[in-house]
């Protein structure tokens, strides 16, 4: 499903960059101009231009505890006799001598960046114009102290007319959601600049008013569709161009290793995006909305969900509640057995789905037992069965197997997907829905506490190559 509320509130409250922030990255701004252009610099400033994710409208909330940044142009006409470095060094020095700036300013090779406290930094970089012939722009490499060719008015303007192309800001917003999918995940690395090419690459001249941009999540699934397309075509890393400087190529930061990954990664988060598209069942999509983008992504529905199967079960089993006066689920499994556990349980939209790839043609039988135990590893109580009632203050002890109850091989790894339900649970911030490793032997050991109907899963993982070769039937836990 699309969840295109969900979506905008997402984008809101999680990926874009807070007006707070933006407020102070423009005030920020603003200063530095009005402290430039009064410098005792030799450079004549023709202008200022943003540059980079800021220009673009592509820029987003830094996760906690790390920095946002902006890009910022002083366009200046060239000066005899300097050399590339001497632009940036310059300054440098002349903010270093400022009261305001002098602990807060760094050096790099084309810029200069004002830090504030670790919340925001500014990258301040000459740009020269005109220095050969009219209109043409030259950045300043200090370390080889060489002028660069450089295009950033005309860059910002090709994402400007890709973006009005999907129409509705979508292509910025995507690439916000991607950025967002990069610095959440850690798992692959891609330029900023470099995403920005290769998305706006997939936008062609007949999506025009087409239904393949209608709204953000179709967007999504189209670019990264394509992207992954393009990339499943491309084995080795290919050369990316920036698109205004035929010159420049701004994949150069990709060795064979990085892209690979990169192309790994795009394609499994390409099938994630895919399969929450395409699921019509609407607590199912959520569930897997949130295997994309994290907890962050539907939290307040995901837990009113999980809070009220109770009350959900007791309205879908009206006539067995007012017979037997049940005031909740268990009471109803007690009563009328596993017939009462409602077929969504699993399908929770808090409940973490599964991370691994399928392996391709292998598929192992699993089967979930269980013993309840007076304490962890202390005497055994008894058996019991899925969906059985048991008592809380003891403990629980799951064991997987293949289907015919045969230890599982040793080249096989065992995570336990751990999952509460009901008001009590959901009180003590204790939902879960999280995959455990195993405690020893294809086991998990765990204490009950919570009145309500819960459920363990085992998922079979190959050690080999980490794909996932089984899953279990969910086994239903009781407490009284």
């Amino acid at each position: 499903m699309k969840l295109t509320s969900h979506f905008q509130t997402f984008m809101a409250d999680v990926v874009d960059l807070n007006k707070t922030r933006i407020t102070l990255l423009e005030d920020s701004v603003a200063a530095i101009k009005k402290v430039v252009s009064a410098l005792e610099w030799d450079p004549k400033i023709i202008s200022y231009e943003s540059q980079g994710s800021w220009a673009h409208k592509t820029i987003i909330r830094p996760l906690p505890d790390r920095e946002f940044d902006a890009d910022l142009l002083v366009v200046i006409e060239a000066v005899s006799g300097w050399d590339a470095a001497d632009y940036v060094d310059e300054l440098y020095k002349k903010f270093s001598a400022l009261e305001t700036y002098k602990d807060k300013v760094r050096r790099y090779s084309h810029c200069i960046t004002i830090e504030y406290a670790k919340e925001r930094r500014i990258d301040l970089a000459p740009c020269i114009k005109g220095r050969l012939y009219p209109d043409k722009y030259e950045v300043c490499n200090r370390t080889t102290n060489e002028f660069e060719s450089s295009s950033p008015i005309a860059y910002t303007d090709w994402v400007v007319a890709r973006n009005a192309i999907a129409g509705g800001n979508d292509l910025r917003k995507a690439t916000r959601l991607v950025k967002y999918l990069r610095d959440i995940k850690g798992n692959f690395t891609c330029p900023s600049f470099l995403l920005t090419t290769i998305l706006g690459n997939q936008i062609y001249e007949t999506d025009k008013g087409s239904s393949n941009f209608a709204d953000l999540p179709t967007s999504l699934k189209t670019l990264l569709g394509r992207l992954d397309d393009w990339l499943q075509a491309n084995s080795i890393a290919p050369i990316v161009r920036n698109p205004v400087l035929w010159d420049e190529v701004q994949s150069t930061g990709w060795n064979e290793t990085k892209y690979s990954n990169f192309r790994d990664k795009i394609n499994l988060y390409r099938g994630w995006i895919d399969e929450a598209y395409d699921e019509e069942d609407r607590e199912e999509s959520i569930g897997k909305w949130r295997r994309v983008f994290g907890d962050d992504f539907a939290p307040l529905d995901t837990t009113s969900t999980a809070r009220s199967v109770s009350e959900a079960a007791l309205v879908t089993f009206k006539a067995e509640a007012d017979a037997s006066g049940a005031l909740d689920l268990v009471a109803l499994v007690k009563q009328f057995g596993r017939r009462m556990v409602p077929s969504s349980l699993s399908r929770l939209p808090h409940v973490q789905r599964p991370k691994w790839r399928p392996a391709s043609g292998v598929s192992v039988g699993v089967r979930v037992s269980a013993r309840t135990y007076r304490g962890r590893y202390g005497p055994e109580l008894a058996a019991v069965a899925s969906a059985e009632p048991v008592l809380p203050g003891n403990w629980i002890r799951f064991d997987a197997t293949n289907a015919m109850g045969v230890a599982l091989p040793d080249g096989y790894l065992v995570e336990w997907r751990v999952t509460n339900t009901d008001k009590i649970a959901e009180a003590a911030k204790q939902l879960r829905g999280d995959f455990y490793t195993s405690d020893h032997d294809h086991a998990r050991w765990e204490n009950l506490q919570y009145r309500g109907v819960h459920f363990v899963e085992a998922f079979v993982v190959r050690k080999s190559d980490q794909r996932m070769v089984g899953h279990s039937a969910p086994f239903f836990v009781v407490i009284e």
